[in-house]
């Protein structure tokens, strides 16, 4: 899991640095404009506590951004929902939601086309399913623990309406009660398509 969430965030950090590159302050560009994005989201996580425990969700995510004026900025609210039915070998099920809000930065590149980001975001997560409301009721904050994103993604303009989100990695970190650590590492790719306004 460790060498997964590395690896994506070095990824993350390798399309920042590569577009700061060629990053280009056009004052004649238009004002941004608020998007809102509509994903398929996959997570890999490691929610129970003990050596990975690693399993996999599936779901999809809704992402609001609204631009700060003409800035690179961006306030941006995101919801998360994804679930699995095949935990443990007693196939217990889970379903994550992830609410967080944060800010975003945009980078502006010599190639309109592609857009690059790095965001922060910060929140509340719920769980629900039988590994938590079942055998293992110790998670008694379940209805609500902190959450947090760190990650970044590109997206492709398709025209002046839309864009197709190539793909946004996340490093997903909450801290649902497991009766060790209280901490679980989950990583997330979402692709989909953003709807600019």
């Amino acid at each position: 899991m460790r060498t997964t969430i590395q690896f994506a965030l070095s990824l993350c950090l390798a399309v920042i640095t590569a577009s700061a590159a060629c990053a280009q302050t056009d004052s004649t560009e238009a004002p941004r404009r608020a998007e809102l994005a509509l994903n398929y989201t996959y997570i890999h996580s490691n929610a129970p506590p003990g050596g990975c425990g690693c399993f996999n969700l599936n779901g999809g995510s809704a992402t609001f951004a609204w631009p700060l004026g003409r800035d690179n900025w961006q306030v941006v609210g995101d919801v998360s929902v994804a679930t699995t039915s095949s935990i443990t070998s007693a196939a217990e099920g889970l379903t994550l939601s992830a609410y967080t809000v944060g800010a975003r930065y945009r980078l502006r590149l010599h190639t309109p086309a592609l857009h690059p980001y790095g965001q922060a975001l910060v929140g509340l997560a719920h769980s629900s399913g039988s590994l938590v409301q079942g055998q293992n009721q110790g998670a008694s904050n379940a209805g609500a623990a902190f959450a947090a994103n760190l990650g970044g993604g590109l997206d492709l303009r398709a025209s002046s309406r839309f864009s197709v989100r190539l793909f946004e990695a996340d490093y997903l970190v909450t801290t649902f009660d497991n009766g060790t650590n209280n901490h679980q590492n989950n990583f997330r790719i979402s692709a989909g398509l953003v709807i600019h306004f």
